[in-house]
């Protein structure tokens, strides 16, 4: 039932003026959307300093040697020494391991899984936990048969706890 200046709850409740629905209702909207917003609010998106380069030819049969879960991602991260040297002697046969301190360092890859495209890695960008790689490379036709071009770049390990790949993200151990 409606009177003047009241609301009152269906069974009988106290009466609630309009002003105080008002006031709810701003109260609960200004909690959802503090709710949604970042976690780190004065954090920006910073480039990671690149400390080496490399790429090459990866050839698609050893794509066992990539980490689990990482064989189907266009970006990841190598972050151990054993794992890095088994996909370094695919990527570079016969050459020696660059020494890695794993400890303060990853290992970032991208790749072109659909299509034979050179490529380099120009860039690392950190945001909220999250390492994008930002990676140029050159646009062709050719699907990947046998071998797929794949670029590696050595950053700083330090507040990286994911890798972001398009939509996913590889958790960063």
């Amino acid at each position: 039932m409606l009177m003047a200046g009241t609301l009152r709850r269906a069974r009988g409740g106290r009466p609630m003026t309009l002003r105080r629905h008002l006031l709810t209702a701003a109260s609960l909207a200004v909690l959802a959307m503090s709710c949604s917003g970042p976690l780190w609010p004065d954090e920006k998106p910073r480039d990671l300093p690149i400390l080496q380069r490399w790429s090459g030819d990866y050839p698609a049969a050893q794509i066992d040697r990539l980490p689990e879960g990482q064989r189907q991602t266009r970006a990841g991260y190598l972050g151990d020494a054993e794992t890095f040297g088994r996909v370094w002697q695919a990527l570079k046969p016969g050459t020696f391991v660059p020494v890695v301190d794993f400890s303060t360092h990853l290992v970032v890859f991208a790749r072109n899984l659909d299509f034979y495209n050179r490529n380099m890695i120009s860039k690392v960008v950190l945001w909220h936990g999250a390492a994008e790689v930002v990676a140029a490379e050159t646009l062709s036709a050719r699907p990947v048969e046998d071998k797929f071009a794949m670029a590696l770049a050595l950053i700083p390990r330090v507040g990286i706890e994911f890798i972001q790949s398009g939509k996913e993200r590889v958790a960063v151990h």
